[in-house]
């Protein structure tokens, strides 16, 4: 006996819906979409012919230790207590408020150290705050 051999259908991806899909959210991502051009301010900095900087006010220096302790401008603090550390930033600030604050921290200070003195900056409206550091030493070739 001799058998026919069946043709195998061809087996195909029909990517019809698939595009049709595609085009459905090309057009509800267009439709949807708002362009809002946005204003822009055009800006035309002053020159000036002169380099003479105003000297900068003398930093409030403040010293957190190793093991936490305070030092405001070379004043060691009675506790470590953030009332007192606030008490010694308002009696050696200008009345002005604008004192700058450097904020010189040991690399194995407490992390929270250094935040209590940067919250009691905030507290008191000192707005200039900066945290000292040095260059990293680069390696040799």
């Amino acid at each position: 006996m001799k058998f026919r051999r069946r043709r195998s259908p061809d087996v195909g991806v029909d990517i019809t819906p698939l595009i049709d899909v595609v085009f459905l959210l090309l057009i509800f991502f267009m439709v949807t979409t708002t362009f809002v051009r946005e204003g822009g301010v055009t800006l035309e900095l002053p020159e000036a012919d002169t380099e003479v900087m105003a000297r900068p006010a003398e930093p409030l220096q403040i010293i957190v230790g190793v093991d936490g302790n305070y030092l405001v401008n070379g004043e060691p603090l009675a506790d470590q207590t953030v009332v007192t550390l606030m008490a010694a930033m308002r009696a050696a600030a200008r009345e002005d408020g604008e004192t700058p604050i450097l904020i010189s921290a040991d690399a194995r200070a407490p992390h929270a150290a250094v935040v209590r003195v940067m919250d009691a900056a905030g507290r008191l409206g000192f707005e200039r705050v900066r945290i000292a550091t040095q260059p990293a030493e680069e390696d040799g070739p």
